[in-house]
């Protein structure tokens, strides 16, 4: 269990890094289906919003393979 908490940081910093090249060039990546996710702030005190590039199907294959190296390391 401790190997997939462990693998979901590589497998969301590959996703962030990834995504952002290829959706900041307009790409949807096919199978990826990368898409912009807007968070906007609804706080007294800031206004501010934040976007990103995301694609679950990559955040899933890319956790399972870091889960699947992490196992193997035990």
């Amino acid at each position: 269990m401790i190997a997939l908490f462990k693998g979901m940081i590589p497998g969301i910093l590959l996703t962030w890094v990834f995504c952002g090249v290829l959706g900041s060039n307009g790409s949807k990546g096919g199978f990826l289906y990368i898409h912009l996710i807007h968070i906007a702030g609804n706080s007294a005190f800031s206004m501010s919003s934040h976007s990103f590039y995301w694609s679950w199907p990559l955040f899933i294959a890319s956790t399972t393979l870091a889960f699947a190296i992490f196992k193997m390391m035990e």
